[in-house]
């Protein structure tokens, strides 16, 4: 079902039809179940319990994370199974991973009144849609955030931005969730959420990616990878400290934000000869850093013209090494 079709067919969401009852704001009576007792959910569930949200059941593949998490809230459950959630909770929270939501949503027998939420950055709350013919509110809540472990999650979820797609009284809760975790807000169309979720890959994931290719080529004079990572943080820390201050593009800095296409030139021989596999990501960042470079002010087009001509150069012997290697008969 498209994102528009419930508006096509008038669709209301149960919310809106005559006695149904939802809870908005911080509400006592509002009980908060979790299916799922990983990163995400564990670290919703205790900031949400923190800022008095009563968490009443949570439930696990194994058993052993509900359990793990219903420690550390008082009046929380580890349930049987997922079902046992759904029967006690006014509001669940599906946190498994994201491959698992579809099955678990069909395998539930939801009761009007409900509201249910997952918390997938690429899924749109569409994928909820049995829970919604059973006469309950849908929505997803994601939180744009890292999690590299469960105590990482709780630290680092208070003060991100939330992702929220619902309609209604649900719409409102979900802002009031993101409030009490000192968040942010912002609202997404389920067409929205692939490229949503592909952006905040290039900004997370693909930041690590980075961080161990520049480390990769430390070690080319010598330097231990931990060693590297450890001399390039305060760098990290550097350029987001900027972008926080200044923004884009006024935060670029480097070769090419002066126009220095000699020192870009050195760059390209350097890694054609020492990380040949580093040079064509090298050269393609080079071309998408130029408009920014440009926008800031400090070079001109003729400069820009020189920068493209330059990593276009150093892609095609890229390009070009490899196709030799692909030639060369095996011995």
């Amino acid at each position: 079902m498209t994102e528009t079709a419930m508006e096509k067919k008038k669709m209301p969401f149960p919310a809106v039809l005559k006695g149904h009852l939802y809870f908005t704001g911080l509400d006592s009576m509002l009980k908060i179940g979790f299916i799922g007792a990983g990163t995400v959910g564990s670290a919703l569930a205790v900031k949400l319990h923190e800022n008095n949200y009563k968490i009443v059941a949570v439930s696990s593949r194994t058993g052993i994370s509900s359990e793990r998490l219903a420690g550390k809230i008082a009046g929380c459950i580890a349930a049987k199974n997922n079902q046992q959630v759904a029967d006690v909770s006014d509001l669940v929270f599906i946190t498994t991973p994201d491959s698992q939501i579809p099955v678990v949503v069909a395998s539930v027998y939801w009761h009007a009144g409900q509201s249910v939420i997952h918390c997938s950055g690429a899924d749109s709350a569409e994928i909820l849609h049995p829970a919604f013919n059973l006469g309950a509110q849908i929505g997803a809540f994601h939180p744009l955030q890292t999690f590299a472990s469960v105590k990482q999650a709780i630290d680092n979820l208070a003060g991100s931005t939330f992702a929220i797609e619902a309609e209604g009284p649900l719409k409102n809760t979900l802002k009031e969730f993101a409030a009490a975790l000192k968040g942010n807000c912002i609202e997404l169309k389920a067409s929205d959420k692939v490229i949503y979720h592909a952006a905040a890959v290039m900004a997370c994931n693909y930041l690590t990616t980075l961080v161990k290719l520049a480390d990769d080529l430390w070690q080319t004079f010598g330097i231990p990878r931990d060693e590297a990572t450890r001399a390039l943080l305060p760098l990290l820390q550097g350029t987001l400290n900027n972008i926080a201050a200044v923004g884009i593009p006024q935060a670029l800095t480097g070769p090419v934000a002066r126009g220095d296409i000699g020192t870009v030139e050195k760059h390209i021989e350097a890694l054609r000869r020492e990380a040949p596999d580093v040079l064509y990501t090298y050269c393609e960042l080079g071309l998408q850093t130029i408009p920014v470079a440009l926008a800031k002010g400090k070079i001109d087009e003729n400069k820009a013209a020189e920068l493209r001509a330059a990593f276009k150069t150093g892609m095609k012997r890229q390009i070009k090494m490899e196709q030799t290697n692909d030639i060369l008969p095996v011995l």
